[in-house]
């Protein structure tokens, strides 16, 4: 498997790994089992954010196995509402011991997987990735998962051990912020 950062060509791959798995096209059962990710991101918004090194993948031979977002906060011409409403509580919001807002932090996600390959490691080995591509931007990389989407949840806090920094709530949506430090080394998975 193969980590790296996309390029503008793996856009319509991410676009079609993205809308399979999107909250809206998906059964409450398969939210249930598998997650989910939210948003709009379109082939042109993929493409951009490709452009903008902002975008990592899994690719087995040519074939998308998946993809993370990695950004930095302030880089979203027009952040959807979870990202503002993070972005408007980082002044309450602690890592270790200091306000996000004083922090060197990137957003982390959307991390979506190719069903063909959940379970084998391409999502640790996104993550591994994300913490060697964030250690010279960042002291922290910041996630924030919709409460609902368990699964999510037990991968990045359970499993990875991301920890839970705070709350909010947009509509009838909760959503807890998770942060791991950008420092740590590990070897991608498999």
């Amino acid at each position: 498997m193969d980590y790296r950062y996309a390029t503008a060509a793996d856009a319509p791959a991410m676009a079609e790994l993205f809308a399979a798995n999107d909250y809206d096209s998906l059964t409450e059962q398969e939210r249930a089992d598998q997650g989910f990710v939210q948003g709009g991101l379109d082939v042109g918004t993929l493409r951009s954010m490709a452009d903008d090194g902002s975008l990592l993948v899994a690719d087995d031979a040519g074939r998308l196995a998946g993809l993370l977002g990695l950004a930095a906060p302030g880089s979203m011409p027009s952040p959807p509402p979870p990202v503002q409403a993070l972005l408007s509580t980082q002044d309450s919001l602690q890592w270790q011991g200091h306000s996000l807002s004083s922090t060197r932090w990137l957003l982390y996600g959307p991390v979506v997987v190719a069903a063909a390959y959940r379970g084998k490691g391409v999502a640790r080995g996104l993550f591994t990735t994300a913490i060697q591509a964030a250690s010279e931007r960042a002291d922290v990389v910041v996630a924030f998962i919709e409460l609902a989407n368990r699964t999510s949840w037990k991968v990045h806090v359970d499993s990875f051990g991301m920890t839970p920094l705070g709350e909010f709530v947009i509509g009838d949506r909760a959503y807890g912020v998770v942060g791991t430090s950008a420092k740590e080394s590990a070897e991608p998975g498999t």
